[in-house]
C-alpha cells in the first residue's frame, strides 16, 4: 500500500474528503500538491490556490505545479445549495478542464480518481443528457450549454456527479495512450462541514433513510479517503473504467427502489414486487 515516490495532486485539500484523502496520501510516502480556494491548516509538500469554478485560476495552478505526476484525485465540489451555474462549473467543468491539462503529465501506471456521489446513480437513466453536455469539450462550450439548461441548485447537483461518472468512465478510454487508469468512486452521506447543505437540498428525511440503511452511522471522510488511497495504488492496477460506490450499503435502497421501505421488510418486498411481475 506504500505510495513512495510518487507525487498526487489533491483538489479539495483544505477540508472534509479532500484533506483525510492528502493526509491519507502523506502518511504513505505519497508528496501530496493540494489545490483548493483556501489555504488548508495541514502541510503538504506544496499547495496551490486554485478556484475550478474559473479556467484562469485553474491554467495558473497548474502552471506552478511542477515535475512529472502519479495521480489526481478531484475531491472537490460544491453542494446544491449553491446557484446550479456554480455547481457544474466546480463539479464537472472545472474538473475536467483540470484533469485534461494534468493528463499528459501523469507518469504510466498512474491513476485519476474522479469523486461523485451516491445522488448520480441514475446517470444511465439520463444518458443522452449527459452526452449532450459532455460532447461540448471545452469549459466556455460546456458552460454555454448549461446556461441555454438551467437548474437549480439541487438538480444541478444530482446532474453534476452523473457527468462525472460518465466522463470517469469515458475517461479510461482518453487516459489509455498514457498507461493511465481512470475510475470513479461514489460515496453516500459523509459527515463533512457541507453535511448540512445536503440536508437542506436533498431532504433530511431522505438522508436519514440512507444512513439506517448503511448501518445507522454516517460515512466519517477518514471511510472514504482510504479508497482514493487503493486506488491510486498499484494493488488497484486492474481497477480501470468503473464507478465504485462507497455508502456503507445504502446505494441498496435507491438501485432496488426500497428507500421508503423498512430494513426488515425490504428483501420480503424485492421478491414479492418481482414475483408478482413475473
Amino acid at each position: 500500500m506504500s505510495l513512495e515516490g510518487c507525487r498526487i495532486v489533491v483538489t479539495g485539500a483544505a477540508s472534509g474528503i479532500g484533506a483525510a484523502t492528502a493526509a491519507l496520501l502523506a502518511e504513505r510516502g505519497a508528496e501530496v500538491i493540494g489545490l483548493d480556494r483556501r489555504k488548508p491548516d495541514q502541510g503538504m509538500a506544496a499547495f496551490c490556490l486554485c478556484d475550478l469554478s474559473d479556467p484562469g485560476s485553474i491554467d495558473a495552478a497548474v502552471g506552478a505545479v511542477a515535475g512529472p505526476l502519479h495521480g489526481l484525485a478531484n475531491v472537490a465540489g460544491v453542494p446544491g445549495s449553491a446557484d446550479g451555474e456554480t455547481v457544474m462549473r466546480v463539479n464537472l467543468l472545472g474538473l475536467r478542464h483540470l484533469t485534461e491539462v494534468l493528463l499528459p503529465r501523469l507518469a504510466p501506471g498512474g491513476a485519476v480518481v474522479q469523486v461523485a456521489s451516491g445522488a448520480g446513480s441514475g446517470w444511465r437513466d439520463n444518458l443522452g443528457q449527459v452526452r449532450a453536455l459532455l460532447s461540448r469539450r471545452s469549459f466556455a462550450d460546456g458552460l454555454a450549454w448549461v446556461r441555454a439548461n438551467p437548474m437549480s441548485g439541487p438538480q444541478a447537483y444530482g446532474f453534476s456527479k452523473e457527468c462525472v461518472i460518465v466522463y470517469a468512465l469515458m475517461g479510461s478510454m482518453m487516459a489509455r495512450p498514457y498507461g493511465v487508469r481512470s475510475v470513479s468512486l461514489s460515496p453516500g452521506v459523509v459527515d463533512t462541514p457541507i453535511l448540512a447543505d445536503f440536508e437542506d437540498t436533498m431532504g433530511k428525511a431522505i438522508l436519514d433513510r440512507l444512513t439506517a440503511q448503511s448501518g445507522g452511522r454516517n460515512a466519517r471522510p477518514g471511510d472514504i479517503a482510504p479508497v482514493i488511497a487503493f486506488l491510486m495504488g498499484k494493488d488497484a492496477g486492474w481497477i480501470n473504467g468503473t464507478d465504485i460506490g462507497v455508502d456503507g450499503g445504502s446505494e441498496v435502497a435507491i438501485g432496488l427502489d426500497l428507500l421508503e421501505v423498512e430494513a426488515d421488510t425490504a428483501l420480503e418486498h424485492f421478491l414479492g414486487a418481482g414475483g408478482a411481475g413475473s
